[in-house]
């Protein structure tokens, strides 16, 4: 799908439904018109030899690798011309190993801190739309986010914006927490700001969070998350990965691709524990069905989180611990459970799981 400024974009499949339509002049959502303003952004970075000019991998770092090179859509740092209105980027992180916080950086005003919208995570709409000025991304995580250009323009004077990881990560371990300077990140892509054309795309300023509180039963953009307050799990499992031995496991096993470690009865719910370990980060990755967060370190996810969503990949950072929810309901067989860190899940940070008719009764499989 080819924007202008030489950008095309590459990769994800956008769905769409009679309400997330794709159309903002017809009924349903009224998001911004696909393709025109409903843009996917796919993240990437990659190893450059700078003696060849070739993509480069080390098959002897089982750490992860992290690219001297920034890629968006397939393309080196490109640049978007954007009118002044509003757009939806579908954002993805593309690994194989690095983290991102992205920011809006004005460069030619870099004391400025430029609000946008999240409206999804991992492809499913909020209740709520929250504003923020940075937007985190594991391996594998999705966001949409409604940027207005125009209010951007109005309110801040930008006539341009980087698209800035501002997130310090320098090895496969993970991020080390520290948030970079505004222009001292990695510029990932630049928007450059042109006219100002019609809008009628939904405007989520008015009913965003924190501007409005959020409660359970939002549902903005008609979609509210179910109650789970009352489900009663009938078992509680505990995942850790840890590094062993150079290489990568849960619950001190290498994976075995002959052996489901845990069969999950069909049509109930379990509270799983995912446990980090050895301060390394992981970013896991459970198929199948998605899951809802219920606490990270103990703390609970509540109306107003990004993570209050339904999800299908979650971030564990050094020794964090996160509960979750699921249930897996349709479909039975096995599946994969893995760090989305391609490297870690490569050597061995993987299992396989049944879904059946009746399920087993372990605790750490």
């Amino acid at each position: 799908m080819p924007a202008e400024g030489g950008f095309d974009s590459l990769g994800p499949a956008i769905v769409f439904n009679e309400f997330d339509n794709g159309d903002e002049g017809a009924p349903g959502f009224h998001l911004p018109q696909f393709p025109d303003f409903d843009i996917p952004l796919v993240l990437g970075d990659k190893l450059i030899d700078p003696t060849t000019g070739l993509v480069a991998f080390d098959t002897f770092n089982f750490d992860g690798l992290l690219g001297n090179t920034f890629l968006v859509n397939g393309t080196i740092q490109p640049f978007l011309e954007v009118n002044q209105r509003r757009y939806r980027f579908r954002v993805l992180d593309g690994g194989p190993s690095r983290f991102y916080q992205l920011f809006l950086t004005n460069p030619d005003n870099l004391q400025q801190k430029i609000p946008f919208f999240v409206i999804s995570n991992d492809g499913n709409l909020l209740p709520r739309p929250i504003q923020a000025t940075s937007f985190r991304m594991a391996v594998a995580e999705r966001g949409d986010l409604i940027v207005d250009f125009k209010k951007i323009a109005d309110r801040f004077g930008a006539k341009r914006l980087i698209l800035e990881n501002r997130l310090e990560q320098l090895n496969g371990q993970g991020p080390t927490g520290r948030i970079l300077p505004a222009g001292s990140g990695d510029a990932l892509m630049e928007f450059q700001i042109g006219d100002v054309v019609p809008d009628d795309s939904f405007d989520p300023e008015p009913v965003s969070f924190p501007n409005v509180p959020a409660t359970a039963g939002d549902a903005v953009l008609g979609i509210s998350l179910p109650d789970i307050s009352q489900v009663k799990p009938r078992l509680t499992r505990t995942f850790e990965f840890d590094q062993q031995d150079g290489q990568w496991v849960v619950n001190d096993r290498f994976m075995d691709c002959t052996v489901f470690r845990f069969h999950f009865q069909k049509n109930t719910a379990e509270r799983w524990i995912l446990q980090g370990g050895s301060g390394w980060s992981h970013p896991v990755h459970i198929h199948l069905e998605e899951f809802r967060l219920l606490s990270r370190n103990g703390r609970a996810i509540r109306p107003g989180n990004v993570e209050f969503a339904r999800k299908d990949v979650v971030e564990l950072n050094g020794d964090d611990q996160v509960e979750l929810l699921i249930r897996f309901r349709d479909m039975e067989g096995g599946y994969p459970f893995h760090c989305h860190n391609t490297v870690h899940e490569d050597h061995q940070m993987m299992m396989l799981f049944d879904v059946a008719g009746a399920g087993d009764n372990k605790t750490r499989p």
